[in-house]
């Protein structure tokens, strides 16, 4: 067996979107379609991601080198889930796994329906899921604004539901996780179900993880919430986060809320932000709702 070819910082977009790996869906890496075949050195990728902080190249190319060693290994991390070829050519599911019949995380990665945040909010989190046993997904789905990306996200989780006994995934006590654009995915999923965005007839997460978003809607029936926002974030406002998770409270919701003073917005896992470990407070959220148990 051949050995990996690893990503380094110095390679760039390029090199990464035509990486052997990633052969026929290298351009779902890239927040846009247009950065995929930019010269810019994945130690400078936080560029294409305005709306997000603290992003760290190690992390991405750590990430990104894990799906390339999967890869290397024979197993598929990339699926298309949709029927039409339109919308193929947008959308898919990156699949980091974990341990055989444990449950699946489903992870948005936010960009304010203009780009996706996946090489920093989607895959380094997923890499810390499947570390610990979860198996996770990372949605690609299309901007242009939430019509098309509920749509997007209704379908992914549909098909994962239907192919869970190929992918060796539980469907029982999964969990959704987004940030910014990507937590309102994720809350209105939890609130109201994939049928009401034109997916399946399936059960709603039982737990939602969002983070740092200015999403305010909510049902007196949403599913566990773990919340995390900063103080500083100049973008999704605090209060608004803290009001939503006290209302949940007063429905009878469980829920975890965490305010910290300087990790900005987008700040992904956090790491070197006084939001760093967030993630390990989140999956033990997570399991207090779980029915199976990762050992």
């Amino acid at each position: 067996m051949d050995e990996p070819v690893w990503l380094t910082e110095a390679d760039t977009i390029a090199d990464m979107v035509n990486h052997p790996a990633f052969a026929g869906f290298g351009v779902h890496l890239v927040p846009r379609p247009q950065d995929a075949q930019s010269d810019l050195p994945l130690r400078e990728v936080g560029r294409l991601m305005p709306w997000h902080s603290h992003v760290r190249p190690d992390m991405v190319t750590a990430a990104l080198n894990r799906m390339i060693d999967d890869a290397t290994t024979g197993k598929t991390v990339f699926y298309p889930f949709h029927a039409e070829r339109e919308k193929r050519e947008r959308t898919g599911l990156f699949y980091f796994r974990g341990r055989p019949g444990a449950p699946f995380a489903l992870i948005f990665p936010g960009g304010g329906f203009a780009y996706i945040g996946s090489l920093h909010e989607g895959f380094p989190l997923a890499e810390v899921l499947s570390r610990k046993g979860y198996n996770a997904f990372v949605l690609q789905y299309r901007t242009g604004g939430p019509v098309v990306a509920y749509e997007d996200m209704a379908a992914a989780l549909s098909w994962i539901f239907r192919h869970a006994e190929e992918l060796e995934v539980s469907t029982r006590s999964y969990s959704v996780w987004g940030g910014s654009a990507g937590a309102r995915m994720a809350t209105d999923l939890g609130s109201y179900g994939a049928a009401a965005f034109g997916g399946d007839s399936v059960p709603r997460p039982a737990t939602v993880v969002m983070a740092y978003t200015g999403h305010d809607r909510y049902t007196e029936r949403d599913p566990p919430t773990f919340a995390v926002v900063s103080r500083d974030d100049p973008i999704a406002s605090p209060h608004v986060m803290e009001r939503r998770i006290a209302a949940l409270n007063a429905a009878g919701v469980d829920t975890e809320f965490h305010l910290y003073r300087n990790a900005g917005h987008g700040f992904g896992v956090g790491t070197g932000t006084d939001a760093e470990g967030w993630m390990e407070l989140a999956v033990r959220f997570w399991e207090k709702h779980l029915t199976n148990k990762v050992p």
